[in-house]
């Protein structure tokens, strides 16, 4: 049975690829996404399941918005929106901009999968799933960054709680370096390219279908029972005991 699936931030990246690997199974997918053309792209590549919503997930209004355009029942939401906003900014160099900074990256990071889920908890069919893109920043540490991820995983631990009674799951995929995205905003030399490749336990560089190949399977009858957890994907280059 066709299912459907909300993808925030599908226009690039991990979160087209996660679009696309829905889609190829047959589901209908929603992505959602601030600049229109990315979305456009999105909606090309697929199969002629995707649809594409225009929608700041930081902007209560729009994420109102778009769950009234919704159909009654989402199957699965992806929290994929948000990414290191500090590239876009200047360097801090006042109390000021240093707020700034911050702000940006929480509202990027965490207020829009806050917003998202929240508008749309009372359509995710029961048995359903919540997925949240965190990074390996999280644990290694990123500066505003880094803070907005780990409190993503922390603000994960009470969606499960409160979304398990109806056996929907919720969980973060925390990724490492994923090549092929506009994350690093072509910015990343060849030297640190091969330094986070040699930091991984399998001399390989991540790619955006191996956060899709894993979000679709925290969306499977096979991960009913995993939830409240944070998956590594990374190669080892963060390692759990």
């Amino acid at each position: 049975m066709s299912r459907t699936i909300v993808v925030t931030g599908g226009g690039t990246g991990i979160g087209r690829a996660i679009a696309l690997r829905f889609d190829a199974a047959g589901d209908t997918v929603v992505v959602t996404g601030r600049r229109p053309e990315p979305l456009k792209e999105t909606v090309r590549a697929g199969t002629g399941r995707i649809e594409a919503v225009r929608c700041d997930g930081a902007d209560p209004t729009q994420v109102r918005e778009l769950a009234e355009r919704l159909p009654g029942r989402v199957d699965v939401l992806v929290n994929n929106a948000g990414g290191n906003t500090d590239f876009d900014l200047a360097e801090p160099d006042s109390l000021e901009s240093l707020a700034d900074q911050w702000r940006t990256n929480f509202e990027a990071n965490v207020l829009t999968a806050v917003l998202t889920t929240h508008a749309l908890a009372g359509r995710i069919a029961d048995h359903g799933s919540v997925i949240s893109v965190g990074s390996i920043a999280a644990d290694n540490g990123a500066g505003a960054y880094g803070a907005a991820k780990a409190a993503l995983t922390t603000w994960n631990l009470s969606t499960a709680a409160v979304l398990g009674p109806r056996g929907i799951t919720a969980n973060v995929i925390a990724p490492g370096y994923i090549a092929t995205t506009e994350f690093f905003r072509d910015r990343m030399t060849p030297q640190r390219r091969d330094q986070l490749r040699t930091a991984t336990l399998n001399d390989r560089i991540g790619q955006p279908a191996d956060i899709a190949e894993t979000a679709y399977f925290l969306a499977s009858d096979g991960a009913r029972h995993i939830t409240g957890q944070v998956l590594h994907v990374n190669g080892g280059a963060r390692t759990t005991r």
